[in-house]
């Protein structure tokens, strides 16, 4: 199953990932920044499994994120 990796103390909160898909991403009140619904914290790098249904679009925001933060992992 594909998972994603999210890198947030690098992220700017340009809200491409939470306009895509906002049941997986969030927006954070106190610093603005991305959060992963569901992701797991380890040394900074959230990672969460990916549903099927949910793959490409993860991808297209992977590609879309203009720090390049977001990384599928297959």
């Amino acid at each position: 199953m594909p998972k994603i990796q999210f890198y947030r103390n690098k992220c700017i909160g340009c809200n491409i990932c939470y306009e895509t898909l906002p049941h997986r991403w969030r927006l954070s009140r106190v610093d603005g920044k991305s959060t992963l619904v569901g992701g797991v914290d380890k040394k900074g790098i959230y990672s969460a499994q990916l549903f099927p249904d949910e793959l490409d679009a993860n991808e297209f925001i992977a590609q879309a994120c203009p720090v390049k933060i977001i990384k599928i992992v297959v």
